[in-house]
C-alpha cells in the first residue's frame, strides 16, 4: 500500500482546520462552515498545483516515450504531440469540482518545489536536449512532487467530508433547520 492509500484519520484530517474529532459537535455553525470553506480554498489551490506538476511529468514521460520508439527528439515534435500528451489525463481525475477553477491560494512551498524542479519550466523547454538519464530523473522528482500534492489534497477531502458530515448531523438531527442557517447566514452577512 502507497502512502497515497493508506487510510487518513480523522483526527489528522480536522488538525488541518484547528478542529478534533471530540470537539466538532460543539463548534457553532459559523465556525464549521468557515472551516469548510477554507478546507475547499485550500483543496482547489492543491488541484491547480496538482495539475501544473502533471503537465510537465506528462511531458517528460512523453519524451522517454518518443526516444523509446526511435522518433525524433526536437521541440516542434514535442509541441506537435503536447494535445495528446496533455489531454491523456483529462477528465479522469475522478476529484471533485473545485468552486472556482482559479484558485486564491497556492501552497507557496509546493509551488517552490515545482519551480525547483523545473528550474522555472526551462527543464521543460529543454527536454529535447536532456539526456536520457537526466529525464528519468527529473520523471523521478515530478512524480514524488505529485505524490506529496495528492497526499495532501486526500487530507483535504477527509477535512471537507468530515466537516459536511457534522453540518448534515445537525439537519438530521434537528439541532440545525433551513430556516435558522439562512438566519444565521443573514446576520452574519454573508
Amino acid at each position: 500500500m502507497s502512502d497515497n492509500d493508506a487510510p487518513i484519520d480523522d483526527s489528522s484530517a480536522l488538525e488541518v482546520v484547528g478542529l478534533s474529532p471530540e470537539g466538532i459537535g460543539t463548534v457553532d455553525l459559523a465556525e464549521l462552515r468557515t472551516a469548510r470553506d477554507s478546507a475547499v480554498e485550500t483543496e482547489t489551490g492543491l488541484s491547480y498545483l496538482r495539475r501544473m506538476v502533471q503537465a510537465p511529468l506528462d511531458m517528460v514521460r512523453g519524451e522517454l516515450e518518443r526516444r523509446a520508439a526511435g522518433q525524433t527528439s526536437d521541440l516542434a515534435a514535442l509541441v506537435d504531440d503536447l494535445p495528446r500528451i496533455l489531454s491523456e489525463h483529462a477528465g479522469g481525475g475522478g476529484g471533485r469540482l473545485p468552486h472556482t477553477l482559479e484558485p486564491n491560494q497556492v501552497d507557496p512551498e509546493l509551488q517552490a518545489q515545482l519551480d525547483a524542479v523545473t528550474d522555472g519550466g526551462m527543464k521543460i523547454a529543454m527536454l529535447p536536449t536532456t539526456s536520457d538519464d537526466d529525464l528519468v530523473g527529473l520523471a523521478g522528482e515530478l512524480d514524488e512532487l505529485e505524490r506529496r500534492v495528492s497526499r495532501k489534497r486526500r487530507l483535504l477531502h477527509r477535512t471537507i467530508d468530515l466537516l459536511n458530515a457534522e453540518l448534515a448531523r445537525r439537519y438530521g438531527s434537528g439541532e440545525l433547520t433551513p430556516e435558522g442557517a439562512l438566519a444565521e447566514a443573514g446576520d452574519s452577512g454573508d
